[in-house]
């Protein structure tokens, strides 16, 4: 005799609960996955259970889904859950859930995930950044990826939700046409490496100042919602945008995080009181100390991501510090290093850490840019300045555990 739905889910959150705590009392994990994984073995349906009765934004894309997501919960203001470690694939939205039953959800999406998460999930609206390539040993190409994300936001899919999609990425412009509501967001959007074929015909996609298009007839969306340009505007109001954190790209991100919080009844000036304040996300763009360094953590890791944070480098001299790792959680192959523009760091000292050093080494060689090879950290000379530590998944984590707050 099969078990019961609603007692099935019963024993898989206590086992979730359980599992996760006994990771975190053993020190063998952050308890926000192992749980997980065993709660949907027990109940495969566990996430959609879950989810039930609650208002759910879910944030994708390839760069930017931490950040983005942290400012949506903010932005909502009272009790929100969230998966604020990064646990973006379902087994980790089966432990934040789980840890929390507010009514309101922001939750992180993988974008290799997000088609079963908005099956499963249903949510009320879906947030979708941007696509480019990342962890190439593994990832779909970007174009297939954005067919999937079309297909599971499509009417015909059943979802019914809004989506909230930056009009300047040609991919996710794809991908969002086949939703029945959808609200286009005028960002600036500095990569398109990735999108210079059309995603419909496979023609050259022709990019012009504040616009793009192909002969095929697809073309950025005229219709828009949320303008960011000499200043933010969302559905006519104009919205003192001024954060604490740096960068452009978090200014379009916040962009999203609002748009979307408007969608779901949060007025854009009380979201972005609460969104300004946001200093940091995860570590990322905080001030730490190590062996006598004031170091500025950055996270990057993609060409994308870090032609965005190389934006963000003082033009003077000082000298920057960039680790690279090819792990798991990076992906192993970095030839992605050769598609980073480092010719920006011309003029700088660059210090080459982490397991690729090498790699990172004659990439900057290529490009002309200063650089020391570190194989030992604890020789670094001191440097009166706070430096900018660039660095991707994994050696941002050794980073982050070595140093202390200021």
């Amino acid at each position: 005799m099969s078990m019961d739905p609603s007692a099935r889910n019963r024993l898989a959150i206590l086992a979730v609960r359980t599992v996760n705590w006994g990771s975190r009392v053993t020190r063998r994990g952050s308890g926000t996955v192992a749980g997980g994984r065993i709660g949907l073995q027990l109940s495969p349906k566990l996430l959609s259970a879950l989810a039930r009765g609650r208002t759910t934004i879910v944030v994708s894309g390839t760069n930017g889904k931490t950040t983005t997501t942290a400012m949506v919960a903010a932005g909502w203001g009272g009790d929100v859950t969230t998966n604020a470690t990064g646990a973006n694939m379902p087994a980790g939205h089966v432990a934040a859930l789980v840890e929390s039953s507010y009514a309101n959800a922001a939750l992180e999406v993988d974008e290799a995930w997000l088609p079963e998460v908005v099956r499963e999930v249903g949510p009320a609206v879906v947030v979708l950044l941007n696509l480019s390539r990342d962890q190439l040993d593994r990832a779909n190409e970007v174009r297939q990826m954005a067919e999937r994300w079309r297909r599971c936001l499509s009417t015909e899919s059943g979802f019914r939700g809004t989506v909230v999609a930056n009009a300047n990425d040609p991919l996710v412009v794809y991908a969002a046409m086949g939703a029945t509501n959808v609200r286009w967001c005028d960002i600036p959007t500095r990569w398109m490496a990735d999108a210079k074929s059309c995603p419909r015909c496979t023609l050259a996609v022709h990019y012009q100042v504040s616009t793009w298009s192909c002969t095929c007839g697809f073309a950025k969306p005229t219709t828009l919602s949320t303008t960011l340009h000499d200043g933010l505007t969302v559905d006519g109001v104009d919205v003192p945008l001024e954060l604490s954190i740096p960068g452009a790209f978090n200014e379009a991100n916040a962009a999203l995080a609002i748009t979307a919080l408007d969608e779901v009844g949060v007025s854009p000036l009380d979201a972005v009181q609460r969104i300004n304040a946001v200093r940091a996300v995860a570590g990322r763009f905080t001030l730490r100390q190590w062996n006598g360094h004031t170091l500025h953590l950055l996270l990057a890791k993609n060409p994308s991501g870090f032609d965005a944070l190389l934006s963000t480098v003082e033009d003077d001299d000082a000298d920057v510090w960039v680790a690279i790792n090819a792990r798991i959680a990076d992906g192993r192959d970095p030839s992605w290093l050769y598609d980073v523009p480092f010719e920006k760091l011309r003029g700088h000292r660059v210090w080459c850490l982490g397991d690729r050093r090498l790699d990172l080494a004659t990439r900057l060689d290529y490009g002309g840019v200063a650089f020391e090879v570190v194989n030992d950290v604890d020789r670094i000379p001191a440097s009166p300045e706070p430096v900018a530590l660039l660095a991707n998944y994994t050696a941002f984590s050794e980073w982050l555990a070595r140093s202390t707050p200021c």
